[in-house]
């Protein structure tokens, strides 16, 4: 059975005013099934490249936080305790932070998990 599925994809953004920024991760959403995770990759060469000055670190930290947030546990702070569907849509909305949310796409999969990692390795690789 197919399924419908939105996500965004998640950027690395350091310094805003230069308009630069780098995917770091997917966040997928389906209600039908109701799935909700992200995959995500830091590669610190090319972040470091991007930005010599950023905190990689925290980067992380924050990609853990969104890992709690859709996953329901205690990373994710208030938020994670939310329905899925609101859960989905603190983490589209948009920010002012290094860590942003691309624009909503959707599409239609067999296994929303599987693609997951396929637009992992699409935005991110």
């Amino acid at each position: 059975m197919r399924h419908a599925y939105q996500y965004v994809v998640l950027r690395c953004v350091p310094r805003p005013d230069r308009g630069e920024l780098l995917n770091v991760g997917v966040v997928l959403h389906c209600q039908a099934t109701d799935f909700l995770d992200v995959a995500w990759h830091c590669d610190r060469e090319r972040l470091r490249a991007l930005d010599p000055r950023l905190d990689v670190e925290r980067l992380c930290t924050s990609l853990e936080f969104v890992e709690g947030v859709c996953r329901g546990d205690e990373r994710g702070g208030e938020a994670a305790r939310q329905p899925l569907g609101q859960r989905f849509g603190f983490l589209k909305a948009p920010r002012s932070t290094v860590l942003q949310p691309g624009p909503v796409h959707g599409g239609i999969t067999h296994d929303p998990a599987r693609q997951l990692e396929h637009l992992l390795e699409r935005f991110v690789g």
